[in-house]
C-alpha cells in the first residue's frame, strides 16, 4: 500500500513527488509530457502568478477550460499559494456562469480557447473580476497562459497551510434553482486518498498509467488526476472522452485503470473498434456518478475479461467518498448494490424521524468521516440542513442487506441524474415557467438507457395558448446548461398537488417506473 506520510497538505503532493521521482513523467497531454520535476517548477511559477495577481489565501480562482495538464497544474499552483480552485462547468448557460462567478468572487479565471466568447460576453456581469488568462493563447488582449506562467519566480513560496483550508470548491445542482458552492479543503482530501486507498481501489504504483478522462469540474474527474499524481502514477489526460480516443490512449500507453462513467462504458462496449483494440492491459475499471444496468454491467465484464470492476459511490459534498462494490463481489444480487463502506467512513441510513432504520428497511443514506466538507460556500442555513451532527444527509434513499451492503432504491431528494450530472427539477422548472404560454410544470427524471434518467417536463398550458414541445425545450436553451434541458415533454390539464399545494412527483413519476424495483436507473 501507498505511504501517505509526509502528505500534510495538497501543495506538498509536487515536492514530495519531485524529490522521490524527478525525471518519471507525471502526465501526458496531446504529445506533451511533463516530468515531476517539471510540475513542481511550474506550479510554483503558477503560484508566484497568482500572489503576484494580488490573490491571498482562501481567494476563489475560476477555471473554465476542458481537461489537459494545465488544469492540474493551475490546481497545484493553486495549492502552493493556498488559493481555491473553482472548477466551472463549461456545459452551462451563460447565466448560470455569472452566478457561479459572482458567488465564488472570482478575480482570475483561466478560460480555454473554446469558451473565450462566453466569458467575454458575460464578463460585464461579474463585477469582481479582473484577470483573464487565456489557457490556449491567441487572444488579442489576455495574456497567454505559458508566456504568464513562465515569467514567474519559480521559487517555491511555502506559504502556511492549514488541513481546515479550502482547496477546491465545486458547484453542484441547487434544490432552489441556483448551484451551491462545495468547500473541500485539504484534510478532506488527506480523508479520501487514505480511505480510498484503504478501500483497496485508489491504491496505485508509481508509473502506472491512469486514464484521466472525466471533466475536470467533476469531483471524479479531479479525484482520479489527484490520485494519480499524489502517488507518483502516470497520468493520461484526455481532452475530451471519445471511444476512438479511449482506444487510441489504451493502445498507445497500456492503460490500467479508468474511471468511467456507465454512459461511456456502454459507448465503448458498443463501438466497433472493442473487437479490434487490445484491451487486455486493462486491469481496473471504475466506475460510479449513477447507477449501472445489469445488462451494461455483465456485458462489459464479459468483454474486458480479466479486468476488475469496481463500483464507487460518493457525492460531491464527501470528496466523492462512500461505499465501494469491489471486484469479487460482482454477482448476482450484489450487482445492484453500490457495496460498502470506505474504511474510516461511517454509514447510516436513518428513518423519517432520525433513527437508524432496520436492516432492509428503506431510508435517507448519511455519511460520516474526514470526507465531508466543510460547507456549503456563503449558505449557512443548506449546510445545516444538510450536515447534522457530523452527518452528511445524502438526498438519496436505500438500504443495507444482512451483509452489511448498501443498495440504493430511490432519492429522498428531487434529484435526477443523467449521464452523471446533477439535476434539480426546480432549476429546469425556472427556466421553463418564463415560457410565455405555461401555466404551471413540473419536472422529473424518467429511464433512459443510455444517460440513466433523462429530463421530462410535464406542463400545464395557459387557457387559449398553444405550445409544442419543440417550442418549450428551444424556449429554455438559452437559459440552462444543455444537459439539464427537457429531452421531452407531456402536456396534462393540471399537475398533482398535495393540500398544502406541493406536486406530488413521485404520482408524475409513477407510470414511466412502473415494474422497477430500483426507482433509480
Amino acid at each position: 500500500m501507498y505511504d501517505f506520510t509526509g502528505l500534510k497538505v495538497l501543495s506538498d503532493i509536487s515536492r514530495q513527488q519531485a524529490k522521490k521521482r524527478g525525471n518519471s513523467v507525471a502526465m501526458h497531454f496531446q504529445g506533451r509530457d511533463t516530468t515531476y520535476a517539471a510540475l513542481d517548477k511550474q506550479t510554483s511559477q503558477v503560484a508566484n502568478g497568482l500572489i503576484a495577481l494580488g490573490q491571498k489565501p482562501d481567494a476563489r480562482i475560476g477555471y473554465m477550460g476542458m481537461n489537459s495538464d494545465t488544469y492540474f497544474e493551475v490546481l497545484l499552483g493553486a495549492f502552493k499559494s493556498n488559493t481555491v480552485i473553482v472548477g466551472v462547468n463549461w456545459r452551462l448557460a451563460g447565466p448560470e456562469i455569472v452566478y457561479v462567478m459572482n458567488d465564488a468572487g472570482c478575480e482570475v479565471i483561466f478560460v480555454g480557447a473554446e469558451f473565450a466568447p462566453m466569458i467575454e460576453a458575460i464578463k460585464k456581469d461579474c463585477p469582481k473580476l479582473k484577470h483573464i488568462i487565456a489557457l490556449d493563447g491567441g487572444h488579442a488582449t489576455w495574456p497567454a497562459y505559458f508566456a504568464w506562467r513562465d515569467k514567474q519566480s519559480d521559487k517555491d513560496p511555502h506559504l502556511p497551510t492549514k488541513q481546515d483550508d479550502d482547496a477546491i470548491q465545486l458547484y453542484t445542482s441547487g434544490t432552489t434553482g441556483n448551484p451551491k458552492g462545495v468547500q473541500l479543503t485539504n484534510g478532506n482530501y488527506m480523508a479520501f486518498f487514505k480511505s480510498a486507498t484503504d478501500a483497496k481501489w485508489g491504491e496505485f504504483d508509481a508509473g502506472e498509467p491512469n486514464l484521466v478522462a472525466m471533466p475536470n469540474f467533476h469531483v471524479a474527474g479531479t479525484n482520479m488526476g489527484l490520485n494519480t499524481l499524489a502517488q507518483g502514477s502516470f497520468g493520461v489526460v484526455m481532452k475530451t472522452v471519445t471511444p476512438d480516443g479511449v482506444f487510441d490512449m489504451i493502445e498507445k500507453y497500456r492503460v490500467q485503470n479508468m474511471f468511467l462513467v456507465p454512459a461511456v462504458i456502454l459507448m465503448l462496449v458498443q463501438h466497433p473498434r472493442i473487437k479490434t483494440t487490445d484491451i487486455s492491459c486493462v486491469k481496473r475499471i471504475f466506475y460510479g456518478a449513477s447507477p449501472i444496468t445489469e445488462e451494461l454491467l455483465k456485458t462489459a465484464q464479459a468483454i474486458f475479461k480479466g479486468c476488475g470492476f469496481t463500483q464507487l459511490y460518493g457525492l460531491t459534498e464527501t470528496v466523492g467518498a462512500g461505499t465501494a462494490l469491489q471486484p469479487e463481489d460482482h454477482r448476482g444480487t450484489l450487482l445492484r448494490s453500490c457495496g460498502k463502506p470506505y474504511p474510516g467512513l461511517e454509514i447510516k441510513v436513518f428513518d423519517e424521524n432520525g433513527k437508524d432504520a432496520p436492516q432492509g428497511a428503506v431510508g435517507e443514506i448519511a455519511i460520516k468521516g474526514g470526507t465531508v466538507m466543510k460547507g456549503y460556500w456563503n449558505k449557512p442555513e443548506a449546510t445545516a440542513k444538510s450536515i447534522k451532527d457530523g452527518w452528511f444527509y445524502t438526498g438519496d434513499a436505500g438500504f443495507f442487506d444482512q451483509d452489511g451492503f448498501l443498495f440504493i432504491h430511490d432519492r429522498v431528494k428531487d434529484r435526477i441524474v443523467s449521464g452523471g450530472e446533477n439535476i434539480y427539477p426546480a432549476e429546469v422548472e425556472n427556466a421553463v415557467f418564463g415560457h410565455a404560454a405555461v401555466a404551471d410544470v413540473a419536472v422529473i427524471g424518467v429511464p433512459d438507457d443510455k444517460w440513466g434518467e433523462a429530463v421530462k417536463a410535464i406542463v400545464v398550458l395557459k387557457p387559449g395558448q398553444t405550445a409544442t414541445a419543440e417550442d418549450i425545450i428551444a424556449f429554455t436553451r438559452s437559459r440552462i446548461a444543455g444537459y439539464k434541458l427537457p429531452k421531452s415533454v407531456d402536456f396534462i390539464e393540471a399537475l398533482p398537488r398535495n393540500p398544502s399545494g406541493k406536486i406530488l412527483r413521485r404520482e408524475l413519476r409513477e407510470p414511466y417506473w412502473a415494474g422497477r424495483a430500483r426507482r433509480v436507473n
